[in-house]
């Protein structure tokens, strides 16, 4: 079942299909990682219905442009919907692609990747699987997404997303390969004092070493 809600900031609002994976807190906590800088050419990988994005763009002035990255068809047409229900055109392209293929036209062509990607592991079982695609790294390993951010980023460009806390030495490594430097990290922890779940990470391509670790992020979830 399709439902219209609004997104609590201005008047913008969203798609969302009961059928299909709908957002989480964390992809809130996302978009509110980082602020925009002036000029900001911004992608969301793995968009789905679009909320990372748009999100983003309603937080932050100066979004010159945003893409939207979506590899399956339902979500990705529910993003686009969600850019025409608000009017946003102008500002906004919606692309259905998997990130591997991506275009050589947007070779290094965001200072900005925002990314909420699906980081368990293990296969379908007995998941829906067009949701089992969106929370499970079946078609989208994590090597490949760190390879695509590292592809389409300008030098100098940020890349932050939220991951499992468990897999984050794992991810600064990966990061790194792709010469994507780790320069800020935040630990979400689900109550205060909790061990942290995930963690929200930005780094940056060519960036030199540093990393700055903030306190930790309480997301209490009812």
């Amino acid at each position: 079942m399709e439902r219209i809600e609004d997104l609590l900031i201005g008047n913008y609002r969203i798609i969302q299909d009961t059928a299909l994976y709908r957002f989480t807190s964390d992809a809130v906590l996302l978009a509110r990682f980082l602020s925009a800088k002036r000029g900001e050419r911004v992608a969301d990988f793995c968009a789905g219905s679009g909320v990372v994005g748009l999100h983003f763009y309603a937080e932050n002035r100066g979004v010159e442009h945003v893409t939207l990255f979506e590899m399956q068809p339902r979500l990705a047409e529910l993003s686009a919907r969600t850019v025409a229900l608000n009017g946003l055109e102008e500002v906004f392209t919606v692309e259905n692609v998997r990130l591997q293929d991506i275009p050589a036209r947007y070779c290094e062509a965001f200072s900005l990747i925002l990314c909420n990607p699906p980081y368990e592991r293990g296969g379908f079982a007995a998941a829906d699987a067009e949701k089992a695609l969106c929370k499970k790294e079946i078609a989208l390993p994590l090597e490949d997404l760190c390879a695509a951010a590292s592809r389409c980023l300008k030098f100098g460009g940020r890349f932050a997303l939220i991951h499992r806390a468990d897999r984050l030495a794992e991810l600064v490594y990966t990061l790194h390969a792709r010469r994507l430097e780790v320069k800020k990290i935040r630990p979400v922890c689900g109550k205060a004092g909790d061990k942290p779940y995930a963690v929200l990470v930005a780094a940056v391509k060519g960036g030199k070493p540093g990393t700055e670790l903030l306190p930790a992020l309480v997301n209490e979830k009812e």
